[in-house]
């Protein structure tokens, strides 16, 4: 791997090395040939490799839109957890909110930072559907800013994100990866 990103920047080297690596986990995923476990730590593995090349803080990863992630209303969470691992693998500075937010505490996170994308992971249908909320009182506040949703409601109801103003849905980390990936083209 040294050889191999010698030549180029880190964020070059992530994204020829380690961005690839985590995506064809996940197909590998979506597919049934890895279990959780392998996805979880092949992203803290790869998370690891980001921070020693390109360590927290680091100069080079403040050319990036303001990110935080979280679990709304809820305490489960694995999938918040590798998705949040696969953005810090990919280079990226995601602010953990953790979980059990209410919307009110969202939304007052979410505006104080800044925030110009947000990630809100939902386990249950209410708290999918109390998204709604957040992201319009987000929105008001902050109009540019870009909503990813995940979790199991918005894979059971693939129209579920449009219904509440999401910009995006992620399935799996390595969509999380690629969408946020389209939302910051051009700021690396």
């Amino acid at each position: 791997m040294k050889d191999t990103c010698s030549a180029g920047t880190p964020f070059r080297c992530l994204e020829t090395l380690v961005v690839p690596a985590l995506e064809e986990v996940g197909r590998r995923w979506e597919r049934g040939e890895v279990a959780l476990s392998q996805i979880y730590m092949s992203g803290r593995i790869c998370e690891e490799i980001v921070d020693t090349m390109l360590p927290p803080g680091d100069p080079r990863r403040v050319n990036q839109p303001p990110m935080a992630i979280v679990v709304l209303e809820d305490h489960h969470t694995l999938g918040k957890r590798i998705v949040l691992s696969a953005l810090r693998a990919g280079g990226y500075e995601v602010t953990d909110y953790g979980s059990g937010l209410t919307v009110d505490q969202l939304v007052e996170r979410t505006v104080r930072g800044k925030i110009s994308i947000l990630l809100i992971s939902t386990l249950m249908l209410p708290a999918a559907l109390r998204a709604r909320e957040a992201i319009a009182r987000i929105k008001k506040e902050l109009p540019g800013i870009k909503v990813i949703v995940g979790g199991a409601p918005f894979n059971f109801d693939p129209q579920l994100w449009k219904e509440v103003g999401a910009d995006a849905m992620g399935r799996t980390a390595s969509d999380a990866l690629e969408i946020v990936g389209t939302f910051t083209a051009g700021a690396r």
